[in-house]
Parts: C-alpha cells; sequence; structure tokens
C-alpha cells in the first residue's frame, strides 16, 4: 500500500508535519507526551471480506487507513493501527470473508477505546470503511460518551465529510448494498494496485429494493454498481485527495472545537 501524499501548505495550516503519526511507532513516554500535547486519536476499523472476483480482502480496511494516515499528516493527530476484522455476515458464503458479530466488535472497540483512555486519550475519531460496522460503532461511541464525562466521539465514514451526492460509484439504488464497485476499485488502483486484477472485473447494473438483503443473495459475482471496467487509479488519486483533505479539515476543528456550556 502506497503511503499517502499530502500537500505541505495544507500540512501547515492544519497543525500536521507532513508525516502520518503512527502509534505503534512510538514509545510509552513519547505516547504519555503525544496524548498532553494533542489529546485525539483515529481509529481506523475496516473488514476482510469477498471483494467480488476482482480485488482482495484487504480493501476496506487499506483504504480507511489510508484516509486515516493522510489526516494524520495533515493534523498530527495518531493513528492507531486499524481494525481489521468487521461486522461482515452480510456477505454469506463467500469464501474469505472473516466476520464479527456485532456484539463482539462492540466489545472490540470499547476496549480498545478504553485503553486509549487510560493512556490520556479524550478525543476519538472512529473512521470506518465498512458500512456494516456502523451500527456497532454507533453503539461503541454512545457506550464511551455515556461512561465518561470527559472524552468525546465520533463516527464517521471516509467519505462522511463530503455530500454522498458526489460519490460517484456508479450505483443508482442499493444504498449500504453497493460493494466492490467503481469507487472502491478506482481508489484501490491508487493505493494498492496490487491488490487488483481488471482482468476479472464482473459488473452489476443494481436494482431498487426496500429491504437490504446480503450480499450473496443479490449478487453471484460478489460484487455491487455497474461500469466497474472503467474504475482508473486517476479517478481513485483525485477521489482519494478529497477523502483525506475534507475528513483532516474537519478533525482539524473538532479537536479545537470548545466544550459546551450547559444553559
Amino acid at each position: 500500500m502506497r503511503e499517502p501524499e499530502v500537500p505541505a501548505e495544507l500540512a501547515k495550516e492544519l497543525g500536521g508535519s507532513g508525516t502520518p503519526v503512527r502509534w505503534e511507532r512510538l514509545t510509552a513516554p513519547e505516547i504519555g507526551a503525544l496524548a498532553g500535547a494533542v489529546n485525539a486519536a483515529i481509529v481506523p476499523v475496516g473488514a476482510t471480506e469477498q471483494h467480488g472476483q476482482h480485488m482482495a480482502l484487504c480493501v476496506d480496511t487499506e483504504v480507511s487507513q489510508h484516509v486515516a494516515l493522510g489526516v494524520s499528516a495533515l493534523t498530527g493527530v495518531p493513528v492507531v493501527p486499524p481494525l481489521q476484522f468487521g461486522v461482515s455476515g452480510s456477505h454469506g458464503d463467500f469464501p474469505g470473508t472473516i466476520a464479527l458479530r456485532p456484539e463482539t466488535m462492540i466489545r472490540l472497540v470499547e476496549d480498545v477505546l478504553d485503553s486509549l483512555y487510560a493512556s490520556g486519550i479524550r478525543q476519538f475519531i472512529l473512521l470506518n470503511g465498512h458500512t456494516w460496522n456502523s451500527g456497532a460503532l454507533d453503539v461503541s461511541a454512545e457506550k464511551l460518551r455515556t461512561r465518561y464525562d470527559d472524552a468525546r466521539v465520533r463516527y464517521l465514514a471516509y467519505v462522511t465529510m463530503y455530500p454522498g451526492s458526489e460519490v460517484d460509484g456508479r450505483v443508482t439504488y442499493g444504498r449500504a448494498l453497493m460493494h466492490a464497485n467503481f469507487f472502491e476499485t478506482s481508489l484501490m488502483l491508487h493505493i494498492d494496485p496490487d491488490a487488483v486484477h481488471m482482468d476479472r472485473v464482473v459488473s452489476l447494473t443494481d436494482t431498487d429494493s426496500f429491504w437490504d438483503y446480503r450480499t450473496d443473495q443479490v449478487s453471484r459475482s460478489g460484487v455491487w454498481g455497474r461500469e466497474i471496467d472503467q474504475a482508473t487509479a486517476a479517478h481513485g488519486a483525485a477521489e482519494m485527495a478529497r477523502c483525506i483533505e475534507t475528513t483532516a479539515r474537519a478533525v482539524a476543528a473538532a479537536i479545537a472545537e470548545p466544550w459546551p456550556q450547559p444553559r
């Protein structure tokens, strides 16, 4: 996976050094000093699950981690190692997927956040790369904010900070069902082309439905989206830059946001 490249002037504006701050590469005393200075951490949350016939299982984790590292480079907020297993049971019986139950993920995230809290962190950004993690992450955030009076937490997807209508996924319907589509494939062609096999692409024209289904109930190939063969690294680079910048600006403002005064 390539390292994110961020504009030096933007890093200067938002408080970063231009280089990501990786939690696991620091010593314990360095963590203590960092928590006193920055007092925030980004937790990338992904999944290990099938992405059709043309992409590796690492997509959601790598995309989430790449955005998180870019945000860290721009803001100076440290990134913890990504959580690589997610709530992926809805993929059904496609080979390779490793799924957590929602209850397991809630407990996993809860333990991670409690550990970060014990290290002095008080602001937590849960940066998600897999839609079906959303319910568990919402519950985890609620448990943290009700447990501690001096901590705040936000769960968001890596595209949350710009309008959903601007996400060019080549999916008309399907809401959370879009998967291994034009957008994700373009991102991966940019950050990790070795994980993409364009000669194996099988697209799928999505249809409208009231219900959300398991992936294996709507797609034999494991994808949900059309025109995947048109994905390009150039498109992925442009979209990734936008994901990183919009999220970084939001995070920089968030960690400086004053606590509310009850009235």
